[in-house]
């Protein structure tokens, strides 16, 4: 069964967001392993700072069925697509990696990423230290041991209350 890579943010009411998200991922992917919670200021515009972690999964889904599931999850959360690439997200969620696959279409992957924002390769890291990117053939703790700290990426673990009811 394909593994998958899933990176999750939110900066509109994240902590609610985040778990939603998390929560519905469960009903389409099994042995869901979530990283700790990341908390970093926003990139590329002025607005709140993001909740983000990377999840992993298995799933018998295709590439296809896959996004669209995160679509809906992402609709649920009353997400409106059109949005500017920077902007304010009540819920993001997108797929980082499927299996080493290596493709444009349906969408492009290894999402590009992993290899540029702080909030998502650390968490990668986290959860895959050992795990090698597809066309990088180097593992993700390796990567991030090699990003550099970026000043404009600074991020921080969070306590999270995953059981934390609305």
């Amino acid at each position: 069964m394909p593994k998958i890579y899933i990176s999750i943010g939110s900066n509109q009411d994240a902590e609610r967001q985040i778990r939603f998200g998390v929560e519905q991922l469960k009903y389409y992917f099994t042995d869901l392993v979530v990283s700790a919670v990341y908390e970093s200021e926003a990139v590329g515009f002025d607005g709140d700072n993001f909740l983000n972690l990377v999840a992993s999964a298995e799933t018998q889904l295709t590439i296809s069925q896959v996004d669209q599931a995160f679509k809906m999850i992402e609709r649920a959360a009353g997400r409106v697509r059109g949005e500017a690439k920077y902007s304010n997200r009540t819920l993001d969620i997108d797929l980082l990696l499927y299996d080493d696959l290596v493709c444009d279409k349906p969408i492009q992957l290894p999402r590009g990423e992993i290899l540029h924002h702080a909030f998502v390769l650390l968490p990668l890291a986290e959860i895959a230290p050992k795990a090698l990117h597809p066309v990088e053939k180097t593992s993700y703790q390796e990567l991030w041991d090699a990003f550099g700290k970026k000043e404009e990426q600074k991020l921080w673990a969070i306590d999270f209350e995953w059981s934390k009811t609305p």
